[in-house]
């Protein structure tokens, strides 16, 4: 059973919200809940901001998502300054 983790990042749109990037942070459960938790943002998905970002578990090609939170786009800014940094710390150990 193979098991990835990824971030999408969707902004409602008239037709609802629409996906428009998408971050693959590998095989590790406790990486990606951890760099989800170090992200700002209101996990309360009434409120009315338009940005969302979902963290996503894929099992055998079934997603599921694991979490949600809606930010303002400084915060989105933030938190993808966080992936990025993950990423590449992610892989530039893999390739040591």
């Amino acid at each position: 059973m193979e098991t990835t983790f990824y971030i999408l990042l969707s902004l409602k749109t008239l037709r609802g919200f629409e996906i428009y990037g998408q971050y693959f942070l590998g095989d590790h459960k406790e990486s990606a809940t951890a760099l989800f938790a170090q992200f700002k943002g209101s996990v309360d998905i009434d409120d009315p901001l338009l940005l969302h970002i979902d963290l996503m578990e894929t099992t055998d090609e079934f997603p599921e998502k694991i979490n949600t939170i809606c930010c303002t786009l400084d915060e989105l800014s933030h938190n993808v300054k966080l992936i990025t940094r993950e990423i590449f710390r992610l892989k530039t150990l893999k390739e040591l």
